[in-house]
C-alpha cells in the first residue's frame, strides 16, 4: 500500500520518464546525464514509495506496467511543470532571458525602434520585447507601478525611485520651409528662435519642454506659432505647408524629412540638444543586466548614426 506521506522526488520521475520513452536503461542513463545506477536507484525509491511496479526489465527488454502506463502522463505533466517553473525563474532573474515590457516616448520610437527590433533580435535571441509608446509622464507612472519593466526617455527623469543610465546624446535640427533664409547653414544662434515661427508639440511632449528650454538658456523669451502637433510627423508637414518651423532631434531627420522638401539648419556650438537614457525601477536589482542592454542599444544607435554620415556625405546632404 502506497505510503500517503510519500512525496515523490522529480529525479525519480525523470528516470522513469526516461525509462519508458527510450525503454533502455543505458539509453535513459545517457539521456539523462547519469549513471545507470543512479537511474536505476531513482526508479527503484519511486517504485518503493509507491508500492507501484512500473516497469518490468528482463535482460531483453523493459516493458512499462499497466500501472506505469496510467502514471506516465502524470509525471510528464509534473516535469514539463518543473521545467516551465524553472525556465520562468531563469527569466525572472535575467531579464534579457524572457518578456521585457520597454516604454519609449513618441519622439524615440518611430526612429530608433526598428534599429532596436532587428539588432536585439541578434544580440539578445531570448528577449522578447513588449513596447509601449507613451509620454514620458505616463511611462515613469507604468513604471512605478510595475506596469513596465523599463523606459528609453530623455534625461533626466527626476522621478523618485527611478533610476538612470545615460544611452546617447543627440543635437536638435531646425527644419525650415524650402527657400528659407537659413537653409543650409551649419552655426546658428539659437537667438534667432524668437524671430521665428516656431511649431511646438502639445503639452506632455518632452520635446516642447526641451524646445522652450532651450529658448530660455539663449536669454529669449519665444512666442509659439498657433499652430500645435501631437507629433514629429504632424509638425514636419506644417512646416512644409508654410506654417512655421521646428525643432527635431538628429535621429528623427532622415525619416521626417524623407518625402517632403524641406530645408535644415545647424545650431551653433554649443549646440542645443537632450541625452537619451534607460531608466528602471532602483528597487528592481537589475542594474547590471539593464546597464548591458543600455550598452547594447548604445552601441547599435552609433553604428546607424555612422552608416548614414556615410551615405548622407556624398551626397552633400546636412
Amino acid at each position: 500500500m502506497t505510503d500517503k506521506s510519500f512525496q515523490p522526488t522529480l529525479a525519480g520521475m525523470r528516470a522513469f520518464v526516461a525509462i519508458a520513452e527510450r525503454q533502455h536503461f543505458g539509453s535513459a542513463a545517457t539521456l539523462l546525464g547519469v549513471s545507470q545506477s543512479t537511474l536505476s536507484q531513482g526508479l527503484a525509491a519511486l517504485e518503493a514509495g509507491l508500492d507501484i511496479r512500473l516497469v518490468e526489465r528482463s535482460t531483453r527488454r523493459v516493458t512499462v506496467t499497466a500501472e506505469g502506463a496510467q502514471l506516465l502522463p502524470y509525471a510528464r505533466a509534473v516535469i514539463n511543470a518543473a521545467d516551465a517553473f524553472t525556465g520562468v525563474a531563469t527569466a525572472s532573474s535575467d531579464p534579457l532571458c524572457g518578456r521585457l515590457r520597454l516604454g519609449l516616448i513618441p519622439t524615440v520610437a518611430p526612429y530608433v525602434l526598428p534599429t532596436i527590433l532587428t539588432g536585439l533580435s541578434g544580440e539578445l535571441p531570448e528577449l522578447t520585447l513588449q513596447i509601449v509608446e507613451d509620454q514620458t509622464a505616463r511611462l515613469l507612472r507604468l513604471l512605478g507601478d510595475a506596469a513596465l519593466d523599463a523606459a528609453l526617455i530623455a534625461l533626466p527623469a527626476q522621478t523618485a525611485g527611478i533610476a538612470e543610465i545615460p544611452i546617447y546624446d543627440e543635437d536638435f535640427v531646425l527644419v525650415l520651409p524650402p527657400g528659407h533664409r537659413l537653409s543650409g547653414k551649419r552655426r546658428v544662434p539659437t537667438t534667432v528662435l524668437p524671430d521665428l515661427p516656431l511649431l511646438l508639440l502639445d503639452e506632455g511632449h518632452c520635446l516642447r519642454d526641451q524646445t522652450l528650454d532651450v529658448c530660455r538658456q539663449a536669454g529669449a523669451r519665444v512666442q509659439p506659432a498657433d499652430t500645435r502637433a501631437a507629433s514629429l510627423a504632424t509638425a514636419v508637414q506644417c512646416v512644409a505647408g508654410g506654417l512655421g518651423v521646428t525643432l527635431i532631434p538628429h535621429t528623427a531627420v532622415a525619416v521626417e524629412t524623407a518625402r517632403t522638401k524641406l530645408s535644415l539648419a545647424h545650431f551653433a556650438a554649443p549646440r542645443p540638444g537632450r541625452r537619451i537614457g534607460l531608466v528602471y525601477r532602483a528597487t528592481s536589482g537589475r542594474e547590471e543586466p539593464y546597464r548591458r542592454l543600455a550598452g547594447i542599444i548604445g552601441t547599435m544607435i552609433a553604428d546607424e548614426h555612422q552608416v548614414r554620415l556615410a551615405v548622407e556625405r556624398p551626397a552633400g546632404r546636412l
